[in-house]
């Protein structure tokens, strides 16, 4: 009996220390080594205007909509782009439902850039990300789009293809996949460019 009293106490004991280290000093530690060396990244990635008001994060895509404007993947995430409803449609190839999407996705996507009936389309553009907030579109899609967000905003297109190279977001030592164009900070420069 008192062997078995040992080991529950002995077990109690051992509960609470990990608690207190994995539950709490082992997150406090993680968090602080974040707000000296990546306070941007520990934060969220958040973009203020210039007058301090939040815009948005640089990691969860927005609903863009207009001729002036790049515009993100479709996405799937409850009516679009909601960040508290994440994840794909779960429509699978041989969904009669999503081959319709994609094909109206198509049409939509070459009409408004001015494209061809029998252009090709990236597949970013017609498709939704696995969140449905993914905010990079591939530099493809950018620069199909760039003539139609030139024309809109008056700009010379080596102007806007300037900001397409500056919002590219590299991968980690050429590793987890291709490089992508941010649509928010794209979207961002570009009107900070036309309220200067």
């Amino acid at each position: 009996m008192k062997t078995l009293l040992s080991e529950i106490k002995t077990s109690i004991i051992a509960t609470i220390v990990f608690g207190i280290i994995c539950s709490g000093i082992y997150p406090l530690v993680i968090w602080g080594i974040g707000q000296v060396l990546f306070p941007y990244r520990a934060n969220g990635s958040l973009i203020e205007a210039k007058d301090g008001t939040l815009i948005g994060s640089a990691l969860i895509a927005q609903g863009f909509s207009g001729e002036k404007y790049f515009h993100p993947r479709p996405s799937a995430a409850g009516n679009g782009y909601d960040p508290t409803s994440s994840g794909g449609s779960n429509l699978g190839p041989t969904s009669q439902k999503l081959v319709d999407q994609v094909k109206q996705n198509v049409e939509a996507y070459r009409k408004e850039n001015g494209l061809a009936n029998d252009a090709s389309v990236p597949a970013d553009a017609v498709t939704a990300s696995g969140s449905g907030l993914d905010p990079h579109i591939s530099l493809e899609n950018a620069l199909l789009q760039l003539p139609r967000v030139a024309k809109a905003r008056n700009l010379d297109p080596a102007v806007v293809r300037k900001a397409i190279d500056a919002a590219i977001d590299h991968t980690f030592l050429g590793l987890g996949g291709e490089a992508g164009v941010n649509v928010l900070k794209l979207n961002i420069a570009l009107d900070n460019q036309a309220s200067e």
